[in-house]
């Protein structure tokens, strides 16, 4: 739907995911080693291995690439669109991805005890005035200079991000769960959106 893409490639381990990728037009010209299909591989090393094999199909070296994952499938079409016009349009920009701002403490543990993120978290106070706070989107949509992949990072140094709102973004699909809420979910877009 953007109509930016020279090539839409899907890395998967699956050869059904491959077949119905190739179905609805994308190209899957290898399956994804094993190395790079399991629990703890990082999305990274798959990216980056991603990018080498799909140059070397291709004969020539991508200038911009574009993450989407498969288990965030609300996304916008426009997000993709301005990620990518982002670093078309600066070349000072290394990535573009949509952020949403929220509203909440978070907490880590260290050394068996629990902590809050950031110091100022430890004083509940108004999200009003609360310090912004985003979570980073780039499941939904990640546009990066090749370069970066290269070395194995999804983001570069200067970020230049997509506000938004969205949120049935939220909706990150790894359980049966999930799949049935994000199914409600686009039942219940299908009928209330006019598009």
């Amino acid at each position: 739907m953007s109509n930016l893409f020279d090539h839409i490639f899907v890395s998967t381990d699956s050869e059904n995911i491959a077949k119905t990728s190739i179905k609805y037009g994308a190209s899957v010209p290898f399956l994804r080693p094993k190395k790079f299909a399991k629990d703890l591989s990082s999305t990274e090393d798959t990216l980056k291995h991603a990018l080498f094999s799909f140059e070397r199909y291709v004969g020539y070296k991508f200038d911009i690439c574009v993450y989407l994952t498969a288990n965030r499938i609300f996304r916008k079409a426009k997000w993709i669109n301005i990620a990518i016009n982002n670093l078309i349009n600066d070349d000072k920009i290394d990535t573009s991805f949509p952020v949403q701002k929220i509203y909440a403490n978070f907490w880590h543990e260290k050394n068996g005890r629990y902590r809050t993120v950031l110091p100022w978290m430890k004083n509940y106070t108004s999200r009003q005035v609360a310090p912004n706070f985003y979570r980073e989107d780039t499941g939904l949509v990640c546009a990066t200079r090749a370069k970066f992949w290269r070395k194995g990072k999804r983001v570069g140094k200067n970020i230049k991000f997509i506000f938004h709102d969205y949120n049935f973004s939220e909706i990150d699909i790894h359980s049966k769960e999930d799949l049935y809420i994000a199914d409600m979910a686009m039942k219940y877009l299908l009928k209330n959106t006019k598009k």
